[in-house]
């Protein structure tokens, strides 16, 4: 197993591509802190997991509050030993076009998906830091390229992929990885709702000709968290059927 004896803590963990990643930590044999704003949800993750016969916590709270990540990284570290392994995951969508986005749907997104962030990325560094070991993965977007009525979203996550390259340049003398995945259009809950007629114009701009799985990024995240990705670090891997080059 990959993640054997390892510890992970994945954040947006209560569905979509962090409950994935979740799961594909538990079957590789890591120990995995979820968190999330929802925490009947991550109820039914953490059954899940009991069911597979894992180790896992539950933190439920707001990454924006910096005294909650925090406690978060220093729990998992006095309940598993130690933190290996943080997936900063979890973000929000408040879509608008351009001349109707409001400050306030500017400021939510900006909150959660770059402050946010920044919060689990600096906390889990401190301590990573101090052991001179560990992975740090930020989960961007192709959304980044830019994307009509996420002018705030695709903001928020090209943020997210410039402190990847700085923290990774900062972090790479004391051993610590630091990388961003870029996902394409993935078929999670969010989608359901959209339109077939909207769904097939996204599904005509992916080379492969379909939707990604989130097992799909789980995956990916598992390689960048194994030992077999130790020599890579300041990247940011697309994730996303050829989109990036269509």
């Amino acid at each position: 197993m990959r993640l054997k004896d390892k510890s992970a803590i994945v954040t947006g963990a209560a569905r979509g591509i962090g409950e994935a990643v979740v799961y594909r930590f538990i079957e590789e044999g890591a120990r995995v802190t979820l968190c999330d704003v929802d925490e009947t949800r991550l109820a039914e993750v953490e059954k899940t997991v009991n069911d597979m016969n894992g180790v896992c916590r539950i933190a439920a709270g707001d990454i924006v509050d910096r005294e909650f990540v925090r406690d978060m990284v220093n729990d998992t570290v006095k309940e598993f030993g130690t933190l290996d392994v943080m997936v900063n995951n979890a973000a929000i969508t408040r879509d608008a076009i351009l001349h109707k986005m409001t400050e306030e749907q500017w400021d939510q997104v900006m909150e959660v998906n770059l402050k946010g962030t920044f919060n689990c990325l600096q906390a889990a560094a401190l301590y990573m830091r101090s052991q001179e070991k560990g992975t740090i993965i930020n989960v961007s977007s192709t959304s980044r390229f830019g994307n009509i009525g996420q002018l705030n979203y695709s903001a928020s996550k090209g943020g997210v992929v410039a402190m990847t390259r700085t923290a990774a340049k900062e972090l790479a003398r004391k051993r610590v990885t630091c990388n961003c995945i870029s996902p394409g259009t993935i078929w999670t809950d969010m989608m359901k709702p959209i339109p077939e007629k909207v769904l097939d114009g996204f599904r005509a701009g992916v080379p492969l000709g379909r939707f990604g799985d989130p097992k799909e990024v789980a995956n990916l995240c598992l390689f960048l968290a194994s030992d077999e990705a130790s020599y890579i670090t300041g990247q940011t891997i697309n994730c996303d059927g050829g989109s990036f080059m269509a």
